[in-house]
């Protein structure tokens, strides 16, 4: 993990008169391990305007905390917002409202009240505004991530064959990509074989692929916690007609939404390329989702492409191009790669071929 937290707390606490906050309780998980390095199932954060920070989490956690946390106090508790709210008092407390359960926020307000405080303020997504431009060490984990997930598709592309379930090739991507280093798989994979491949996001069976179908498969790999995101649709047999016709339909809009992607291009333009190639070739009522989204400690993240999505690109944002054409009872075809938005040109960060694979 990045060791510029400090940094990180710093630009965070910079924020805070904005929001009239003297202080930001932190509690989504993501947000506490950027700007502390703890990973942690129950963490919170309280960070001054002035920069000072206090971390609450719990005995499971504690000495991890100390460790990771030196230059910041550590509080050993289970109640880790209502214990760093109660430190807060008097200040003016933000936290994190689309974070925070109501019940949670109720509780703290009614104890700040019963000491004199005011209430807290619910702010949205003012550390997911900081995540957005990742550093160079931070792309290095996703680079290295998508490796992983280009080999994992590299090794176990000859193993699918007529017979061979969707569940069982989610399984293999997943175990080889377990083998190559990764943490865990980054999100639940999508394999979908002949007509599941009109479903966007098909949960893989135990139907077995055949001859003459096309297989989506989206999967990536989780590393030092940071994510990658690709999918591939390959043909198993010779491709008919119409599955070569949709396959070079969206490699085209593929290619059009990467050639889009550069510092101050707005998300709704970029979304907006990829999507007019399918709607010129009428297609555009079966593409129904964004083109993509940012990556990085969480799959899904900001910016999202998509139509009317407010927005512009900047230097050094990862995100995906994924967009696909759907053919309810027929199948469809989906092409994603994960590349990081730069000055002259974007940077793929996953380089399988994005020519039709006929296995």
């Amino acid at each position: 993990m990045p060791a510029n937290h400090a940094e990180r707390r710093e630009r965070a606490a910079a924020l805070l008169p904005a929001v009239n906050a003297d202080a930001l309780l932190v509690t989504k998980p993501v947000n506490v391990r950027y700007l502390t390095g703890l990973v942690s199932t129950n963490a919170a954060l309280l960070l001054h305007a002035d920069g000072t920070a206090a971390l609450a989490t719990d005995l499971r956690y504690i000495e991890t905390a100390r460790r990771v946390c030196a230059d910041i106090r550590v509080v050993l508790e289970r109640d880790t917002s209502g214990a760093l709210a109660r430190l807060a008092d008097p200040a003016r407390l933000a936290v994190e409202g689309h974070h925070m359960p109501v019940a949670e926020f109720l509780r703290i307000a009614e104890e700040g009240a019963s000491a004199g405080a005011g209430a807290p303020e619910p702010v949205s997504g003012l550390v997911e505004g900081l995540r957005v431009v990742k550093d160079e060490e931070e792309i290095d984990l996703i680079r290295t991530a998508c490796a992983i997930t280009d080999q994992a598709f590299a090794d176990v592309l000859g193993a699918i064959r007529p017979g061979v379930t969707e569940r069982e090739i989610a399984r293999m991507l997943e175990g080889r990509m377990l083998e190559l280093g990764a943490d865990r798989p980054a999100f639940d994979s999508i394999v979908a074989a002949g007509p599941n491949g009109a479903v966007p996001h098909h949960t893989p069976t135990d139907r077995p692929v055949a001859a003459g179908e096309l297989v989506t498969m989206d999967f990536g790999a989780l590393h030092a916690g940071y994510h990658a995101d690709m999918t591939r649709t390959v043909a198993v047999g010779a491709p008919a007609g119409w599955q070569r016709e949709l396959y070079d339909l969206v490699r085209a809009a593929q290619r059009a939404g990467r050639d889009a992607v550069k510092p101050g291009a707005t998300v709704h333009d970029v979304d907006a390329s990829a999507r007019e190639v399918i709607e010129t070739a009428g297609r555009g009522e079966h593409f129904g989702h964004g083109l993509g989204h940012g990556v990085g400690l969480e799959i899904h993240e900001v910016p999202f492409l998509g139509p009317g999505k407010p927005g512009r690109i900047e230097d050094r944002v990862p995100i995906t191009v994924e967009p696909g054409v759907y053919l309810p009872g027929k199948g469809g075809v989906r092409i994603e790669d994960t590349l990081v938005a730069r000055v002259d040109r974007p940077e793929l960060l996953t380089h399988t071929t994005r020519e039709l694979l006929i296995l």
